[in-house]
């Protein structure tokens, strides 16, 4: 069981009520000096990142006019994929998320800021501010853990349409912003619960199709359009079509190892009735994992590579998360916690390897080897085929053998 409230050894059991509440303070004085501090440097910061996004994809647009020559496409699809990572990543999503409010300057401001992405920014700072940062990894209130298309807890009941998460995932991630469109939407439950005519869904709706048809004629025709008179119009309309799967693979990526890898935290419902600021702090400590590298892999991952610092301070600006980084590393030392870190590749293969497992009955990937696979295949061909009744009795023989595994 991943749930945190049902495992057998609670990693955060050893902590009292007073010794989270002081936690809790001590994390709100490290926010408090960063608001203090922030100033002319962090403002230089966000708009020579964005000077520097928007540089790169005007050179990588005019290198495309000549993409019928080979050499001219790869350097200029390289650079557009860039472009779209940095400002999806470091600015789009750190701007919407108010880091730079305090600036006062309306051109970087959470309110009028609109992305490089399928999902309208209104829409997507709903689901995300709102939604997840507040409801971080809770199992039936965050819908960010798996987008509601994926089991992500071995207490959720496994069935048959489950062994297609892999697939789904990777659908998902190569069309990661028409899938983001489509969650911040909520379109699966609108369907399921026949709420399609709803004034305030088709006002959503028309929102989203808005916004990506905005997108698909600045990549799809004008830019294109642009390249015809040097015979580049389908050389470039292939290289803005892989700049942005390029966006979408990557931000996906970065996106799973934030909360997805083997050992971070999920939390029961219940568990948040009640809860203190401390008790907050500590789920987004426990429900959030980082990835180690160079300052450049942090500025490509939105500074999203410190997730643990980011869903502790949301709204501080993203290139100070390096900054205090230390000083929350020393708080989870202090209090006897996990801080989950590791480089991307280890981090990215642990997730994929969770969404696997838990395509999976639990227990049927740790008890299979290869001298028993002919009848785990088997016992997993009837319970795909089976009914209910089937399914429990193999899911209890299975939890069984991985007991006496383990």
């Amino acid at each position: 069981m991943t749930v945190i409230q049902k495992k057998q050894t609670n990693p955060i059991a050893h902590l009292s009520a007073e010794q989270i509440e002081e936690l809790g303070h001590e994390l709100d004085a490290i926010r408090q000096s960063i608001l203090d501090s922030r100033g002319a440097d962090d403002a230089a910061y966000i708009r020579k990142a964005i000077k520097t996004q928007r540089s790169l994809e005007a050179a990588s647009r005019a290198v495309l006019l000549f993409s019928v020559f080979p050499p001219a496409w790869f350097v200029g699809t390289a650079g557009l994929s860039v472009s779209k990572i940095l400002e999806n990543m470091e600015i789009g999503h750190n701007i919407l998320h108010g880091q730079w409010d305090w600036m006062r300057d309306p051109k970087i401001h959470s309110t009028t800021w609109e992305w490089d992405s399928a999902t309208p920014a209104e829409q997507w700072k709903h689901s995300h501010n709102e939604l997840h940062h507040t409801y971080t990894n809770v199992i039936g209130k965050d819908n960010d853990l798996g987008y509601g298309i994926m089991r992500v807890d071995e207490d959720q009941p496994w069935h048959p349409f489950h062994l297609g998460q892999p697939f789904w995932n990777f659908v998902n991630m190569v069309f990661f912003e028409y899938g983001i469109a489509a969650y911040d939407l909520e379109l699966g439950a609108t369907i399921a619960k026949k709420k399609t005519k709803d004034p305030e869904f088709q006002r959503r709706l028309k929102q989203v199709l808005g916004k990506i048809k905005k997108q698909a004629a600045k990549d799809y025709v004008v830019h294109p359009a642009f390249s015809i008179p040097t015979g580049s119009f389908l050389p470039t309309l292939a290289a803005n079509f892989t700049a942005n799967v390029v966006r979408n693979v990557w931000s996906h990526s970065v996106i799973i190892c934030g909360h997805f890898p083997e050992g971070v935290e999920t939390f029961e419902k219940r568990s948040i009735d009640g809860e203190t600021r401390g008790d907050w702090y500590l789920r987004q400590m426990l429900g959030s994992a980082n990835i180690s590298g160079s300052k450049a892999l942090h500025v490509m991952t939105g500074n999203l590579s410190h997730q643990i610092e980011h869903h502790i301070f949301p709204d501080l600006p993203s290139n100070r998360y390096a900054e205090i980084a230390p000083q929350v590393q020393a708080l989870f030392a202090k209090y006897g916690l996990n801080y989950h870190t590791a480089p991307m590749a280890k981090q990215v293969y642990s997730a994929w390897h969770k969404v696997v497992r838990l395509s999976l009955p639990n227990g049927w990937l740790a008890t299979t080897k290869p001298a028993n696979a002919p009848q785990q295949l088997a016992m997993l061909y009837k319970m795909s085929t089976g009914g209910a009744k089937v399914r429990r009795a193999a899911q209890a023989r299975l939890t069984q053998q991985a007991r006496k595994a383990a």
